[in-house]
Formats: structure tokens, C-alpha cells, sequence
């Protein structure tokens, strides 16, 4: 008997150690099998952020296993052995990504941050993976290519003899898969993927630097009366976010990820009304560690990219063939349509409520940081509300 070496034993051994602790992981990750709750509702008691990169990285790969036999499947193409198999596949991947997603949009943290950043272009690379696959790709065209062809013989539901919900789901496949590159040569299959990645990555890098902009730019007020016009309730949530920010004796406004803020309709400080309004307009865009000035322009750069590669005229092209106006000149025509009358609105509410500063003698021209404060005032006046009546805008 040949004595096996030294070093092909440690490897042996780490193998296996390796295949042990993943086997240990899986059986401890709840994302590994469909919960048992109602509609499957995940267990979100017992997931913990460690479980997501394993369950999104066996997903991945079981979903691959899973196609290949799609793809490889020496039978002629059947909307069962081909669109209804790749409905059935992905179960996993599906399961871990969307409890991810929804937990990393609505409570995330640093961890869950810096998996999202590393997952970005791999799932991205994974959907190209299938979408640019060109033996999955040929059964689902040669399926859409004939689904009308014995028509006449099956009138009632077209040449594969599919309901029109099944009828549509080929026809959103094949467009899925021509919309993700399905047609284009090998070398230009290649630049997509690259051009993916990079996308993937830059979107996670947008996302993640608003949110950590916006959580940087709370407006801090030093005394209580800049808070004049304010409910108790709102000097509440003011007065608790100094706390959690640890600002104690201060006034801490936390902004809302939109343009225009909730308090900006009740504060009577018309200088901390314009700090406010000056705070949420230079988000991402007065340099520091969270401008997204240069994300947006390659994102922009590499989306045209991307258009032209896949034979549009531009990234709005692209996106608008797959939703309902359809194209560039359709929305262009509902802009044109509305923006007459769009203005002449603002316009007339803009004199309503300068109408108003002039009468209590503000001194100043109506502007962005004053609208909601002043829509509220125009609103009392018109209808006669009784202020006791009216409830603080939020």
C-alpha cells in the first residue's frame, strides 16, 4: 500500500473540517428551509445577520444546479420543462434575498450595510449568469417563437395551447432575458457583465451614502423658543432625538429622506425654516465622505452605456419600453401637456400666499422654505377654520 503524503492528509482533514463547520452553519441558518408560519413568514426571531451571506451564497449556487438541467435538457422545449422548471428554481436564493432586502431597508445597521455592498455584484453576476446563459436562452425563443404557430388549431389558447396568464408568463420571460442582454455576441455579453457589476456596486454605494447623509444632517437648535409654532408632541420627537443623538439640552430636527420636511409646515422661525430647507437641498452634494455627485455621473456614464449596448437610443429608452408610456416622446408630450398648467397653479398659489407675508408685513418673497408653512395659512384663511380645529401639518 502507496503511503499518502503528509501534506495531502492536512488537506484531506481541513476539507473535511471545512465541509463540517458549512454543514453545521446550514442546519443553524433558518433561511436554509421554508418557515413553517403562515404564508411563510420568515422567522425573524431567529435570523441573525450572519445567516444572510450563507443562505444569499447557497442560494446562488443551488439556483445554477437547478437550471442546468433546464438548460442542458435534450427534449424538445415545453412550456412545463422549461418556463414552468425555471419558475420552480431559486427558492433559496428568493427566500434569503427578499427577507434581506426588506430588513436591510427598514432596520439596517453597519453589518448589514457592508454584506449588501459585498452581495451587490455578486448577485448581479448571478442573474447575468442565467439571463446570459445561451442554451436557456434558445428553448425559451424557440417556445416564444412558436406560440402562435398552430393558432388556428387551438384558438383558444394560442399555438402551446397556454391560458393567457401562462401565455404571458412566456412572453415575460423571453422579453426578461432580451432585455438582460440574451442577443447579444460573446464579446458584448462580456462588456454587459462589467458594465452590471459596476452598476450593481455604484447603486449600493448611492443608497447606503443617502441614508448616512441624511443621518449626519439633523439640524440642531440651541434655544426653545426657535421652536415656536411646534405641538407638544413635535417638541417631543425634537426633544427625543437630541437625546438619542446624545445632544442633551438641545433641539434636534432629523431630516426625512424627501426634498421638503414635515416641520417646515408649523415652524414660525422663518431663519431656522431656511436652515432646514438649505440642510435637506445640499445633501450628497457638498462634498465629504457621503457626496454622491461622482456616483451619479458614472452611474449616468455607464447606464448610456448599457443602452447603446443593448441597441437603445438611451438609458430612458430603455426603461420606458417596459412600462407604460412605452417611449421617450410620449413623456415628453405628458411633460409639455402639463407643465403650463402645472406652473400657473404654483404661481397662483405662490401670490395667495404672498398675499399673507405682505399682510402681517414679513418683509420678504415667498420661497421654497416657506410654502408648506404658508399653504397652511392660506388654507385657515379661505375656509375659516378655527385654529383649535385644524390639525398641525406633519
Amino acid at each position: 500500500m502507496r503511503a499518502i503524503p503528509y501534506q495531502a492528509c492536512c488537506i484531506f482533514i481541513l476539507i473535511t473540517q471545512i465541509s463540517a463547520v458549512v454543514t453545521a452553519d446550514s442546519a443553524n441558518n433558518p433561511l436554509m428551509n421554508e418557515s413553517a408560519l403562515p404564508y411563510h413568514y420568515p422567522v425573524f426571531d431567529k435570523i441573525k445577520d450572519e445567516h444572510f451571506t450563507p443562505g444569499m451564497e447557497a442560494g446562488m449556487r443551488e439556483q445554477l444546479k437547478e437550471i442546468e438541467p433546464i438548460a442542458n435538457n435534450p427534449e424538445k422545449p415545453t412550456f412545463e420543462n422549461t418556463i414552468v422548471a425555471l419558475e420552480r428554481t431559486g427558492r433559496l436564493l428568493d427566500r434569503s434575498e427578499r427577507t434581506f432586502d426588506n430588513l436591510n431597508s427598514c432596520n439596517t445597521n453597519p453589518t448589514l450595510q457592508k454584506i449588501d455592498k459585498e452581495m451587490a455584484p455578486k448577485l448581479s453576476a448571478h442573474r447575468d449568469a442565467i439571463h446570459l446563459n445561451g442554451k436557456l436562452f434558445a428553448r425559451v425563443r424557440e417556445l416564444y417563437d412558436n406560440r402562435d404557430k398552430f393558432a388556428a388549431a387551438n384558438p383558444s389558447g394560442g399555438g402551446l395551447g397556454l391560458d393567457p396568464e401562462s401565455a404571458y408568463l412566456l412572453e415575460r420571460y423571453y422579453k426578461d432575458f432580451v432585455r438582460a442582454g440574451a442577443k447579444l455576441s460573446d464579446s458584448d455579453k462580456e462588456k454587459l457583465k462589467k458594465i452590471n457589476a459596476e452598476l450593481a456596486t455604484l447603486q449600493t454605494d448611492f443608497e447606503q451614502n443617502v441614508l448616512k447623509e441624511r443621518n449626519a444632517s439633523s439640524v440642531v437648535v440651541d434655544k426653545k423658543e426657535e421652536l415656536a409654532g411646534l405641538t407638544d408632541d413635535q417638541t417631543k420627537s425634537v426633544i427625543n432625538a437630541a437625546k438619542a443623538e446624545h445632544k442633551e439640552g438641545k433641539f434636534v430636527i432629523q431630516l426625512q429622506n424627501t426634498t421638503g420636511q414635515p416641520l417646515l409646515g408649523s415652524l414660525q422661525d422663518r431663519q431656522l425654516r431656511e436652515r432646514i430647507m438649505q440642510t435637506s437641498l445640499a445633501r450628497n452634494s457638498h462634498g465629504g465622505d457621503f457626496d454622491t455627485r461622482n456616483i451619479v455621473m458614472r452611474t449616468a456614464q455607464l447606464r448610456a452605456e448599457k443602452a447603446k449596448l443593448l441597441g437603445y437610443d438611451n438609458w430612458a429608452a430603455y426603461q420606458l419600453e417596459d412600462q407604460t408610456a412605452h417611449n421617450v416622446p410620449t413623456v415628453n408630450k405628458l411633460l409639455v401637456d402639463l407643465a403650463p398648467p402645472a406652473v400657473a397653479n404654483a404661481k397662483r398659489e405662490a401670490a395667495e400666499q404672498q398675499k399673507i407675508v405682505d399682510q402681517e408685513k414679513g418683509g420678504f418673497q415667498i420661497a421654497a422654505c416657506d410654502w408648506n408653512f404658508y399653504s397652511e395659512k392660506v388654507r385657515k384663511a379661505k375656509y375659516n377654520f378655527d385654529e383649535s380645529e385644524v390639525r398641525p401639518y406633519y
